[in-house]
């Protein structure tokens, strides 16, 4: 069941959300201990981005207890997305549009670790990209083009030939000298992205295509999956089975999650 505000939700409720895509959202994993690694981070981010999107304030002990209400009853572990928007928005008076609701979904977790993802790269710039919002058809598009090309995602690289990210997931990259590296370019704060970093030595730099494609091993971050090797960006075909990769797995399944 979906819910709004805690309650059933109606297709007239979904209208707005589905015709204007006037949003953001969060997804969290839960774990079969019923606890979410980067919690805090997940409820700092939906507030953030409330300001954003909505310009309003968003009370996130509301969407935690929204949220319980949405676990009740379900199988774990899962993943829980809360979608904010305002129900009442129409299309000529987006100004008016500043009540944030709490949409909350659930559907069934995947099992870790995932097995190594081919990308492809694109070069494509996402709209607002520090705000996690619903507005995907860029995003979607183009995972669908690479999924069409026989690659299992894709990568996204800017108009100045660097590296941001994929398409639902930040990415890393291991240097030649076993260095952690993220690039530094405008992409979504990913919550998985930041527990590691707060966690593992690691750099920041830009880096180019051909730099990506260089380097001993790449791997994307995602709340659903944690850390998963990239078998290859393109052609090239990178080490899936580095040592780096697995500790970097081993570090981020030690994080201890917080309860709702």
């Amino acid at each position: 069941m979906v819910t709004l505000d805690g309650k059933p939700v109606s297709a007239d409720d979904l209208l707005p959300l589905a015709l204007l895509n006037l949003g953001h959202f969060t997804s969290m994993r839960v774990d079969a201990d019923g606890t979410i690694r980067g919690l805090s981070l997940h409820m700092e981010r939906l507030a953030r981005d409330c300001r954003a999107v909505l310009g309003a304030d968003l009370d996130t002990g509301r969407v935690r207890e929204f949220v319980r209400q949405g676990l009740d009853g379900r199988d774990l572990p899962c993943v829980v997305r809360v979608t904010v928007y305002d129900p009442s928005a129409d299309l000529g008076h987006l100004a008016d549009a500043n009540d944030p609701h709490v949409l909350v979904s659930v559907r069934g977790a995947g099992t870790m670790p995932l097995a190594p993802l081919r990308a492809m790269s694109v070069t494509y710039e996402r709209d607002l990209p520090h705000v996690k919002h619903v507005g995907l058809l860029g995003t979607l598009h183009a995972r669908r083009t690479a999924q069409l090309a026989g690659y299992g995602d894709v990568l996204f690289v800017g108009r100045d030939g660097c590296v941001t990210e994929g398409s639902t997931w930040n990415v890393g990259f291991v240097d030649r000298d076993g260095a952690v590296v993220w690039p530094r370019a405008d992409v979504l704060p990913g919550v998985t992205m930041a527990l590691l970093q707060e966690r593992a030595e690691h750099r920041v730099a830009t880096v180019t295509l051909e730099e990506a494609k260089g380097m001993a091993a790449a791997f994307a971050t995602n709340t659903s999956f944690g850390v998963r090797a990239l078998a290859a960006i393109d052609e090239t075909g990178l080490d899936a089975g580095h040592p780096v990769l697995d500790r970097l797995g081993e570090t981020y399944q030690s994080i201890p999650g917080e309860t709702l």
